[in-house]
């Protein structure tokens, strides 16, 4: 894996949450207004696609879902999920001792 592929995973995962966070915002701003609301699947959806950290901080700061059940519990299952695939990940790279290794062995 190169330096640019590394690079262009960082951006994406600052972009998603970027995302997630601010469709956090806009639905909290849209139900005060009583307009159109965005959906709780989009939401969900942006945090599986690696925007959790975004959802889980707008939640937090703006204090938006945060008893809204099944939402809640849904994003654990997602931020769950998340981590037994980055901890998968991790071992998966220490055994194969380094990225390209890894990424060979993912792809062939």
């Amino acid at each position: 894996m190169s330096g640019e592929f590394m690079i262009g995973i960082a951006g994406y995962a600052l972009a998603v949450n970027l995302l997630a966070y601010v469709a956090m915002v806009l639905d909290k701003a849209r139900a005060g207004a009583g307009s159109r609301r965005i959906s709780e699947a989009t939401l969900l959806n942006l945090a599986f696609v690696g925007g959790s950290i975004g959802t889980v901080v707008a939640q937090r700061t703006i204090r938006h879902k945060t008893r809204k059940e099944p939402f809640r519990t849904q994003l654990h299952a997602i931020i769950l999920i998340q981590i037994l695939v980055l901890v998968a990940l991790i071992a998966a790279l220490i055994v194969t001792g380094s990225p390209d290794r890894l990424w060979r062995a993912l792809v062939s």
